[in-house]
């Protein structure tokens, strides 16, 4: 072999190694959005109840012009409305959302045709999730009641309760015990769970030191007050003590958090109300991603199930984080809202799309291993 045959022959060798280093250092660069082991995902659904896009703007202004919300990977929009109505309330929007179907405002978890629908968090249980449920709001309000109820009516409370009674949710933290042991049938529910495997508790501290894997917390009697009158504990420390034990479970979980309190300052149309409660869901979002960055194989998605008092931002101050603005009602509007996701079949929120593509959507997540 002469030298140039020689010269040609090792600078072709140098570039194969050259181009293999490269190869290499490419299949080490995986995005957040990758699911590298492709194990069944964990999901995190938070709802900031009311939240459109004005409460998240007035929340993040006010909040040093940042919010945790900022960190998604993926942003899409979501169509609210309900079957027959273009303004939904929560009962249709959390049911369409939970359960993939449009249905009539009031009803939870029955189709308009008044077929009983399977929610996600149930879809999960099938593949042997553990799950979880979180409001800020009594556990028998709406947007949590679509997740594991089926009642023709949202104000059925002791119905709602009697379902979630008998259902087999591993961990629940909420208000609403009245509707559980101060009944109109004289039924104790806490008494009858307790007897069959559930631990019920009333604080933080009995939550997390419990080793039980059928675990409820009543935060409150009735509805919980707003943060800024003193709510406990707070949302961020009920959602790391919950992923705490789902964690501890080594079992993939879905857990659904719900901030319901933001719909309730635009009902009164009081924006240093939905501030609060906004500042409150964006630090238990930060506490999630923080979770997810962790873990590796754990989708977030944030959205909102609709908008609340047609919130618009009129002036404001960036230096001193102060935001002002009007309502053009005590209602919901038919707002799109927006869809924020991170983590692995993060890319499968993007685009625009009925709320009841998001149950679909999560379903999806769940099925890409089998």
């Amino acid at each position: 072999m002469n030298y140039l045959h020689k010269f040609k022959f090792f600078s072709l060798r140098i570039s194969i190694f050259l181009f293999s280093i490269n190869l290499l250092s490419q299949d080490q660069q995986y995005p957040k959005s990758f699911n590298i082991d492709k194990k069944l995902p964990n999901i995190i659904f938070m709802i900031g109840d009311g939240m459109g896009l004005s409460q998240i703007t007035a929340g993040t202004y006010s909040n040093g012009n940042n919010s945790s919300l900022e960190e998604m990977e993926f942003v899409g929009l979501s169509k609210t409305h309900a079957h027959n109505r273009l303004v939904t309330d929560s009962a249709a929007s959390g049911t369409a959302m939970a359960c993939g179907e449009k249905t009539f405002n009031g009803v939870i978890g029955i189709d308009s045709k008044n077929r009983k629908l399977e929610s996600i968090l149930e879809y999960c249980m099938t593949k042997d999730y553990n799950t979880a449920l979180i409001a800020t709001s009594s556990i028998v309000h709406a947007t949590p009641a679509s997740f594991y109820a089926n009642v023709v009516s949202r104000r059925k409370y002791e119905d709602i309760a009697l379902q979630l009674r008998f259902h087999d949710i591993n961990y629940f933290v909420g208000g609403g015990q009245k509707h559980f042991n101060g009944r109109e049938d004289k039924r104790n529910l806490i008494k009858e769970m307790e007897g069959e495997g559930y631990k019920i508790v009333n604080n933080l501290n009995n939550f997390k030191s419990s080793t039980s894997k059928k675990l409820g917390f009543f935060t409150y009697s009735d509805e919980p007050p707003q943060k800024s009158l003193g709510r406990k504990p707070s949302l961020e420390l009920i959602v790391e003590a919950t992923l705490e034990k789902l964690k501890d479970d080594k079992k993939p979980f879905f857990l659904m958090v719900e901030a319901s309190q933001i719909d309730w300052g635009g009902h009164a149309n009081d924006l240093p109300y939905i501030i609060s409660e906004f500042k409150e869901f964006s630090v238990a979002i930060n506490s999630a991603i923080r979770f997810s960055e962790l873990d590796k194989n754990t989708l977030i998605v944030v959205t909102a199930d609709h908008e609340t008092g047609g919130l618009a931002i009129k002036k404001g101050n960036l230096k001193k984080s102060s935001v002002s603005g009007d309502f053009t009602t005590i209602g919901h509007s038919g707002s799109m809202v927006p869809v924020f996701s991170y983590g692995p079949y993060s890319e499968l929120f993007t685009g625009i799309y009925d709320n009841t593509a998001i149950f679909k959507k999560l379903k999806n997540a769940v099925n890409q291993v089998n």
